[in-house]
């Protein structure tokens, strides 16, 4: 950005942070968050921001692109809703949602996994995919990897090809990455 001084002598050169400065800046950190001893991240502040939502989603979908087009994109509740449709939009591809189990009508599959802080289960509609398809799952952030885990083995129910996981931010410490058998993308890593 170039801007003149008032005095009209010269211009000044203000350096515009980066995406990922951008990000992480927007990120607050909530301790003991949803219970002790859980540094928990919380991403709401970036969606207040619509520039940094449209920048965010175009840097995750050159991401993926950059693999391959996917035929479906996978979110998982409830921030993989936030950043997937938007995505699956701007690649003309579905979206489907994983949601926390006895949300979804019809018959769904079903998977029980363990996240960093307790044991959950998630539903896909067993009719969401078709054999074959390729999937990449959105999500908002790789802790320990059991959410993304879970996922993809939905997505191996339906017989579906993950080709990749991709996040917003990764928690590396916690080397959520290594339980995984598909790709990581991420923007952000702590």
């Amino acid at each position: 950005v170039v801007s003149t001084q008032s005095t009209g002598r010269s211009n000044i050169f203000k350096p515009v942070m980066d995406l990922l400065d951008r990000l992480k800046s927007a990120v607050s950190d909530a301790p003991d968050f949803p219970r002790p001893g859980i540094l928990f991240k919380d991403i709401m502040p970036i969606f207040q921001d619509p520039k940094l939502v449209a920048d965010t989603c175009a840097a995750l979908v050159k991401e993926v692109l950059s693999i391959g087009k996917p035929d479906v994109i996978i979110g998982i509740e409830a921030r993989g809703f936030l950043i997937g449709p938007i995505m699956a939009q701007q690649m003309d591809v579905p979206f489907v949602a994983i949601r926390k189990k006895g949300k979804l009508p019809r018959e769904c599959y079903t998977v029980k996994y363990e996240k960093e802080y307790g044991v959950d289960e998630f539903d896909m509609q067993t009719d969401a995919l078709s054999a074959g398809q390729k999937v990449v799952v959105v999500d908002d952030l790789l802790a320990t990897g059991g959410t993304l885990e879970a996922a993809a083995k939905l997505c191996d129910m339906a017989k579906a090809d993950v080709m990749a996981h991709c996040v917003m931010f990764e928690l590396d410490f916690l080397k959520g990455r290594e339980r995984l058998e598909h790709p990581v993308l991420s923007l952000v890593r702590y």
